[in-house]
C-alpha cells in the first residue's frame, strides 16, 4: 500500500546517488541520464552547485521576503545580463507563468491571451488554460476564460484570433511535451512584429528551452528578437526547485506592492543554486561547446538511424532532441533503461533526449550506440 496519490506512473527503480552524469540506483546499478530529470540537472550532478549549497546549508537556507536578499539581486543580474530586465522569483514553471499572465493582464488592462495548439505551459489553473492539450485540462471544470489557441507556426492563425481586447501572445519556441517543435525563424520575426503593431505583449516560455539548453542561456537569442516577459525555471538552479519570471523593467511599476507573491520564492538554497549555475553557463566557451556537442550528437544520431525505417524525423535544437517514430515508446524507454540509459518521451511518438550539457564525446558515443541497439531490436 502506497500512502502517495497515484498521479506518476512510476518505474521500479530508485536512484539514490549520482555521479556527474550517472545515475546508481539502490543495487548499485549505473545510468547514463540523457533526460536530466527532465531538463533540471543541465550540469549534470555538478561538485561547483553541491559545494556552494552545503556552503550555504551552514550558513542560513531561508528567511521571507520581508528582509534584504543579495543572492536574489545577484541572480537577477545574472539572469538578464544585457538585457533591461526585472526579475519575480518564485518556486517552478508554472508559478512563473502565473506570474506571466498576470502581469500582462494588469499592465494592459485587457484579458485575453493567445496561445497554441500542442503547447505546454504548467498544472495551476492559469498555466493549464494557457496550455493547448485537451487531455492537460479532462476532468477539471471550467478552466480560466480568455485563452485562444493559434496553430503554431502558422501566422495567419495568429492574426485571425487578434481582437481588442488581446493583452499578450504565449509561447514556447520548442514545444517540448508534444513531440520537440521548433519554431520557424521566419514565423517568429513576423510574430514578434504582429505584437509591436497591435501594442500586444510578446511571452516566451522558457522553462524547457532556457539556460543553456540549446547553445544560447535563452532560446530567444537565437531568433533575433526580445520578448517583453520570459519564464524560466527548471535548470535554472540545476535540481533545487525555483521558477523565475523576467519582464522588461517598464513593466516594472505594476507588480508594486501587495500585488503578488511567493513565501518560498527567491530561497536562499535555491538562490545559491542558481548562482552557481548561470556562473557556469553563461561562460561563452561553455555556451560554444553546447553548440558543438549538440553538432556531434545530432550527426551520430542521424548516422546511426539514417537507414532505420521505423524513424520518421530527427529534430530540435541544441541538446533538446525529439526521435520520431512509429514504435512503442513505453517500450524503447524500458529498453534503453536496460542498456543503462536513461531518456524521456514527448507526444506520442517522439523519443526526447535532454542530456546534461557538461555531456562528454564518450557518453555522446555511449548514448547512441545504444539508442541503435534498442531501435533495431524493436
Amino acid at each position: 500500500m502506497s500512502y502517495l496519490f497515484q498521479n506518476y506512473k512510476r518505474t521500479n527503480v530508485e536512484f539514490v546517488r549520482a555521479e556527474g552524469n550517472e545515475l546508481i540506483d539502490t543495487n548499485g546499478n549505473k545510468y547514463l541520464d540523457f533526460s536530466s530529470g527532465i531538463g533540471v540537472t543541465n550540469l549534470g550532478f555538478h561538485p561547483y552547485v553541491k559545494e556552494q549549497l552545503q556552503i550555504q546549508v551552514a550558513s542560513i537556507w531561508h528567511t521571507p521576503n520581508l528582509y534584504l536578499n543579495t543572492l536574489q539581486e545577484d541572480v537577477a543580474q545574472l539572469l538578464v545580463r544585457q538585457y533591461d530586465y526585472c526579475v519575480f522569483f518564485c518556486n517552478s514553471g508554472a508559478e512563473a507563468n502565473e506570474a506571466a499572465i498576470k502581469l500582462a493582464r494588469r499592465y494592459t488592462g485587457k484579458q485575453s491571451i493567445i496561445c497554441f495548439d500542442q503547447s505546454f505551459h504548467g498544472r495551476t489553473y492559469g498555466a493549464m488554460s494557457a496550455t493547448g492539450q485537451g487531455k492537460i485540462k479532462a476532468g477539471f471544470g471550467d478552466v480560466v476564460p480568455h485563452f485562444s489557441y493559434a496553430k503554431f507556426n502558422d501566422i495567419n492563425s495568429v492574426k485571425s484570433l487578434i481582437t481588442k481586447d488581446t493583452a499578450a501572445i504565449m509561447l514556447e519556441l520548442i514545444q517540448g511535451e508534444s513531440g520537440i517543435h521548433v519554431a520557424k525563424s521566419t514565423f517568429i520575426k513576423q510574430l514578434s512584429q504582429l505584437c509591436n503593431e497591435h501594442d500586444i505583449l510578446l511571452i516566451v516560455d522558457e522553462v524547457q528551452t532556457g539556460i543553456g539548453r540549446t547553445g544560447k542561456c535563452f532560446a530567444f537569442e537565437h531568433y533575433d528578437i526580445e520578448p517583453d516577459i520570459i519564464t524560466s525555471a527548471k535548470g535554472l538552479a540545476n535540481g533545487v526547485p525555483v521558477g523565475a519570471m523576467l519582464g522588461k523593467r517598464s513593466l516594472s511599476y505594476v507588480f508594486d506592492y501587495g500585488s503578488h507573491g511567493s513565501t518560498f520564492g527567491g530561497n536562499k538554497l535555491a538562490m545559491t543554486a542558481a548562482k552557481a549555475t548561470l556562473e557556469t553557463i553563461n561562460d561563452a566557451q561553455f555556451l560554444n561547446d553546447v553548440s558543438k556537442k549538440s553538432e556531434e550528437l545530432f550527426t551520430k544520431l542521424n548516422k546511426a538511424l539514417f537507414d532505420n525505417p521505423r524513424i520518421i524525423d530527427i529534430r530540435g535544437k541544441g541538446l533538446m532532441i525529439g526521435i520520431e517514430t512509429d514504435l512503442d515508446l513505453s517500450q524503447l524507454v524500458n529498453k534503453a533503461r536496460q542498456h543503462g540509459l536513461i531518456i524521456l518521451t514527448a507526444g506520442q511518438n517522439v523519443i526526447r533526449l535532454l542530456p546534461p550539457l557538461t555531456i562528454s564525446s564518450q557518453e555522446i558515443n555511449q548514448a547512441v550506440c545504444v539508442l541503435k541497439d534498442i531501435f533495431n531490436e524493436s
